[in-house]
């Protein structure tokens, strides 16, 4: 397998995201990048989902005790999704991701206190509190290695061999970001 290191900063005030992915050489590059964009989203939504529920639990005066499985929840997911994962050498699994993100909404919606009762108010709380403008899109995202954009058409082996054991890092960038 193929150890890539993922790197994003998608606007040049923000810090800049990472993670972890193998995949054999023989990968195509369309579904790393499908796979790696994913994850980067989801990475996204659960910083978005952590700030705006962890806002509104301090608007709202809710004492940790009252919601103590959506801090957990919270927290979890916010390790999980974090860029020290690289440091202790973890890959992050999109299945993971998702899991996170359904245990945060259903905590959400076991507690009452929040005021968001069903999943509609909850994605409509979340659309007010940040915008889906950090989303990467796959169509308008490059892939870049060693300065060179990779081609959606090719496999990873015909940039890099066909060494199982190679590591390397990636770059995602909006194509509006790789022109300034």
């Amino acid at each position: 397998m193929v150890r890539i290191l993922v790197k994003v900063k998608h606007k040049e005030d923000e810090e800049e995201m990472q993670f972890l992915y193998d995949c054999p050489s023989t990968t195509g590059i369309d579904e790393i990048a499908r796979t790696v964009i994913e994850i980067f989203n989801l990475q996204i939504k659960i910083q978005r989902l952590a700030l705006a529920l962890e806002s509104r639990l301090l608007q709202l005066g809710i004492h940790s005790n009252e919601a103590a499985p959506l801090m957990r929840a919270l927290s979890e997911a916010k390790a999980y999704a974090s860029k020290d994962q690289v440091l202790h050498g973890k890959l992050l699994s999109p299945h993971i991701l998702r899991d996170h993100i359904q245990t945060i909404e259903k905590q959400v919606m076991l507690n009452e206190a929040i005021g968001l009762s069903d999943l509609t108010q909850l994605h409509q709380f979340l659309s007010d509190s940040s915008t889906d403008s950090v989303r990467l899109q796959e169509d308008s995202t490059q892939l870049l290695w060693a300065g060179k954009e990779l081609m959606k058409s090719k496999r990873l082996c015909d940039y890099v061999g066909n060494n199982e054991k190679t590591k390397l890092i990636l770059r995602l960038q909006p194509y509006c970001l790789s022109s300034a």
